[in-house]
């Protein structure tokens, strides 16, 4: 009888490790750029900090603001707002870097200010609207209804194009 319950037991961890990668399902991080609130998977965020000192790099694109020091790490970091050729703004104490993961790199965004994690279900999330040649349709994954609220939840993968990240992996 202590057998079965010992094996009961095993068979409870590996359910909570099936529960630990159902944590991230549907789970998106906010932001807010502008007016605008967007979301991105929570599965590609590594991290959260506070403005750093940016170190810039020559010959970059507009939007890559340069380099951080993350523990020992160095950073390409990109300002969100300059991407989506929005105006600029200084930055202050609740300006944030949301360090992601894009094709296996770490990469900072530069946002206005990070709201909280919200779960999105697939069932509440509209397809991107139709955009001709708009910059900002590339980025967009879909529309995630949260209350009276809409969020536009970004694709991170698509942030940069390919060429943009081999310029980053150089830096």
């Amino acid at each position: 009888m202590a057998e079965n319950k010992g094996r009961a037991h095993e068979d409870d961890d590996v359910l909570d490790e099936d529960e630990d990668e159902d944590s991230q399902k549907d789970k998106f991080m906010t932001f807010r750029i502008a007016k605008e609130d967007y979301g991105i998977e929570i599965v590609h965020v590594t991290e959260i900090v506070g403005m750093q000192k940016i170190t810039e790099v020559p010959d970059m694109p507009d939007f890559v603001k340069g380099v951080i020091n993350l523990r020992g790490q160095v950073i390409p970091v990109i300002d969100v707002r300059t991407r989506f050729h929005l105006e600029s703004r200084a930055y202050d104490d609740r300006t944030c870097v949301v360090v992601v993961n894009i094709s296996d790199m770490s990469v900072g965004l530069i946002v206005d200010t990070v709201n909280e994690v919200v779960s999105i279900p697939p069932e509440q999330i509209s397809p991107p609207p139709k955009v001709a040649t708009g910059t900002t349709g590339r980025y967009v994954q879909g529309m995630g209804k949260v209350g009276d609220s809409v969020k536009i939840l970004l694709n991170v993968q698509k942030l940069l194009r390919d060429e943009e990240l081999q310029v980053l992996t150089n830096v």
